[in-house]
């Protein structure tokens, strides 16, 4: 079975996984939903979740995304 869905604890804080998952629009990292709603306010957050949604389109289901560039970094 996949990490994703076997892991304990989120990729970004280390916290636990228990109330639910979901990948990072920026990369494959596996977050809680706590550093979800934080990443959803990145301001970089739509133009990773259009590139990604490109890639899927063009035809790459393991897109590895735009990369983190952390809380207060931009996306060049």
């Amino acid at each position: 079975m996949d990490r994703f869905f076997t892991q304990k604890n989120c990729d970004r804080c280390g916290g636990s996984l228990e109330k639910g998952r979901q990948m990072s629009r920026f990369n494959q990292d596996c977050l809680c939903m706590d550093c979800i709603k934080k990443e959803k306010q990145h301001p970089d957050y739509e133009k990773a979740a259009a590139a990604e949604l490109a890639a899927v389109k063009g035809g790459n289901r393991d897109f590895a995304g735009v990369g983190w560039p952390g809380e207060n970094g931009r996306l060049k």
